[in-house]
Parts: C-alpha cells; structure tokens; sequence
C-alpha cells in the first residue's frame, strides 16, 4: 500500500501540518496538538511506500528531527522529485503539475505561505487562513497521487475524497 505524504512548517521549522494520502482511506491530516508520532503510525498502519516530491531532503528529515521518527528506515521511499528530474521534468512541485496540466483550486499559493497562514491561526485565530492550508496541503498529497499516474503512464486513479483533520 502507498501513502503520499507532505509536510507544512511553521516559520520556525516546527511540523504545522502533516498531510497523508491513502487511495484506501482518503486523506488524513494531523495539525497542531495532533501532530505526534502514535498519530503518524496510526495513519501509516498497512502501508509499505511513501512517496513524497523532495521528502528525501525536506519532509522525511523535519519528521526525524521534530518526531524523532525515521520514516527512510521503516519505509520504502519514492521521492517524486528525483522520477521527474530523470524524465526532464523540472522546478517544484506546482511548476510540474502545471507542464503536465494537473490543476488545483490553490493557485498562487506555494509552500512560502505555509508559515504565514500557520501564523495567522496560530496567533489571530483565523479559520479562513487554516482552511486554506489545510486544502492547499490537501491539494499537494492528492496532487503527489495524480503524479504519479501521470508520469508512469498509469490511468489516473479516482480520488477518495473522504478527508480526517487530528488536531489533538
């Protein structure tokens, strides 16, 4: 079973967000008090792949040092940005859905105002700026899915669309 995973940060590097994809299961996303390592075993049980885009140098390290759990160990690891680089495709994330013409309803927003909008539920209370992260997040792991499928040739799976927020 694959998971995609992707993580958010504040502007101090702690995990605000960790988005996890299952085609079983929907998506599951752990924020703020939720985030933890039971909560991250809990939402891998039965998988046996996780797949990120840049995971290998960004969220697979934050999540050893912040939740000192070493995903790289327990897990099998496909980093989409390393398929893409070997097939021509380059630039983040956004920029190679974009060549590939995988759309998303966050257009214009990047993982550079992850921390701010972090912040501005954090410290403003502001549910409208959380809402936005979580579906932004929501986005990149379902996203990751559809990459895959793409690159690979693969007919596009359906997207489950059921979606669990821990935040405790």
């Amino acid at each position: 079973m694959r998971a995609y995973l992707d993580i958010e940060t504040t502007y101090k590097q702690a995990i605000s967000i960790i988005g996890i994809y299952r085609p079983d299961v929907g998506t599951v996303q752990l924020m703020g008090g939720g985030v933890s390592d039971i909560n991250l075993y809990r939402a891998l049980e039965g998988v046996s792949t996780l797949v990120t885009f840049n995971g290998t140098c960004f969220d697979l390290p934050v999540i050893r040092k912040r939740l000192l759990s070493d995903l790289k160990s327990e897990y099998e690891h496909c980093d989409l940005m390393y398929v893409c680089r070997r097939r021509g495709l380059r630039g983040g994330l956004k920029k190679i859905e974009e060549q590939l013409g995988i759309g998303r309803d966050t257009a214009g927003i990047s993982g550079w105002d992850a921390p701010r909008l972090w912040h501005r539920y954090e410290y403003y209370n502001d549910h409208a700026a959380l809402d936005t992260l979580l579906h932004y997040n929501r986005e990149d792991v379902v996203n990751l899915a559809l990459l895959e499928a793409v690159i690979a040739g693969t007919p596009v799976p359906p997207v489950a669309s059921l979606t669990h927020v821990l935040d405790h």
